[in-house]
């Protein structure tokens, strides 16, 4: 099936929302937001908050992860009956790790058009700012919230060798740095925070500096990790004396150390052991 986005066949605007500051919604999304029918939202609360701003009235439906399925139903009925319609989230781009994509689904198997208009969205800032090669990349969204699950998909994301970008909650950032560490050892990473609000920080470091006062930071949080040919060469740059004294420093034993100093360059442990000893 071939879309003409601009056939003036009943359409569904997904429209990217301001993620902090208001002066990220473009002209065009509120010319948009003006001229449809209704707007389904993920609250209507935020949302009326926005069209306020912007002097939009217009009718609300909520359409959030508890009842998108239901809610499928009523954006088709919209569009069967001639009028454009939009879909918002609360911030960003409706189906980023918000909801939005089964109603986008369901639209498009039942023919009608689905345009999506560029605009704010957190991950794309945080991985230009973040200074790390931004490609290729791999967008992942949030981790899963079990430890096992999420070292899992921490070890798949690391095998693919490509710049990831993770999202993570305050109440989780510091498990989910240890995890890393685990995983990818310390390596340099990228943590923005508050994106495009007054307060936003970005935070360049080694995880094991990051993790000391991770507890403290607030916000929501994009994590941007290294691909392992960035890592290799981070961790081969380092001496490895300096390097394995470092994993003993923090609390691993010196066989230890040894054995993941080797695993981090990806080289025999005898190597690594006949340096450390080397006179």
């Amino acid at each position: 099936m071939i879309q003409k986005s601009y056939d003036k066949t009943p359409t569904l605007y997904v429209i990217p929302t301001p993620i902090g500051n208001m002066g990220d919604m473009t002209f065009r999304a509120v010319e948009v937001l003006n001229s449809v029918e209704v707007i389904f939202c993920e609250d209507t609360r935020v949302t009326a908050q926005l069209l306020n701003h912007y002097n939009i009235k217009k009718k609300l439906i909520s359409n959030h992860k508890y009842n998108e399925n239901e809610i499928k139903e009523k954006l088709l009925e919209e569009l069967n009956d001639g009028h454009d319609i939009a879909l918002v989230s609360d911030r960003g781009m409706p189906g980023v790790s918000d909801p939005g994509y089964i109603g986008i689904k369901y639209i498009i198997e039942n023919n009608f058009n689905v345009v999506a208009l560029p605009g704010a969205s957190a991950f794309l800032p945080a991985l230009i700012m973040s200074g790390i090669c931004p490609q290729p990349f791999l967008f992942y969204g949030f981790l899963n919230s079990k430890n096992s699950k999420r070292k899992e998909e921490l070890n798949g994301i690391k095998a693919k060798n490509v710049t990831a970008i993770i999202y993570e909650a305050p109440h989780r950032l510091k498990q989910t740095l240890l995890d890393i560490y685990e995983v990818y050892g310390d390596i340099y990473i990228s943590i923005s925070r508050e994106i495009s609000k007054i307060h936003e920080e970005v935070i360049r470091d080694n995880i094991s500096s990051i993790i000391e006062y991770s507890s403290s930071l607030k916000g929501e949080f994009v994590i941007i990790l290294p691909k392992q040919e960035e890592v290799k060469e981070e961790f081969n740059s380092v001496d490895i004396k300096d390097q394995v004294n470092q994993y003993i420093n923090s609390g691993l034993s010196k066989s230890d150390a040894i054995k993941y100093v080797a695993h981090l360059r990806g080289v025999s442990k005898n190597i690594i052991y006949n340096e450390f000893h080397k006179e």
